[in-house]
């Protein structure tokens, strides 16, 4: 399984570091509003390295048999592997080239409440909000462990998704 994983693990790792990094590139283009699908795309199709690894690990290992147990281990291992990359990536890309995003978020977020008409009240609490957002993500260990959250569920839902799609017990 260890080759399996560490394979699949760090071609998931590599192609959700690199589609991050460029994406960050044309942030500006891309804008705060629309970062948002292409981010969650860029990790699902990431994760996609979950289904063919379980199905390799399934096929080349395990002679086409798996377990849904199996195949869940299999594939929570390439998602906490991918997870570190993505993270990684991003505590290199947040701290050496884009160390303003947090502010610029928050402003965005303020603009986006003020243009939706929202009332001073909730215009203040988003902006406390970004305020504590700002202060969180200067200890890079907050910071890591709050990056870690975006793609890992999405990784869990997969890993689920595909332990039970590729189970194949013996005939």
């Amino acid at each position: 399984m260890k080759k399996t994983v560490l394979t699949f693990g760090l071609l998931s790792g590599a192609l959700i570091a690199v589609l991050m990094t460029i994406t960050t590139m044309f942030a500006d283009q891309i804008g705060f509003g629309r970062s948002i699908v292409v981010g969650y795309t860029i990790i699902v199709a990431s994760f996609l390295f979950v289904y063919f690894g379980i199905r390799s690990y399934r096929d080349n290992v395990l002679g086409g048999t798996i377990s849904f147990g199996k195949g869940f281990q299999a594939g929570i291992l390439i998602t906490l592997i991918t997870c570190v990359c993505y993270v990684g990536s991003w505590l290199v890309v947040y701290y050496n080239f884009i160390p303003n995003f947090a502010e610029e978020y928050a402003a965005y977020t303020v603009a986006d409440q003020r243009a939706k008409g929202a009332s001073q009240a909730e215009i203040d609490n988003t902006i406390k909000q970004g305020q504590e957002m700002v202060e969180m993500l200067k200890n890079p260990f907050l910071n890591a462990a709050m990056t870690f959250t975006e793609p890992f569920p999405v990784g869990l839902v997969i890993t689920l998704i595909s332990a039970a799609v590729l189970r194949k017990k013996e005939a």
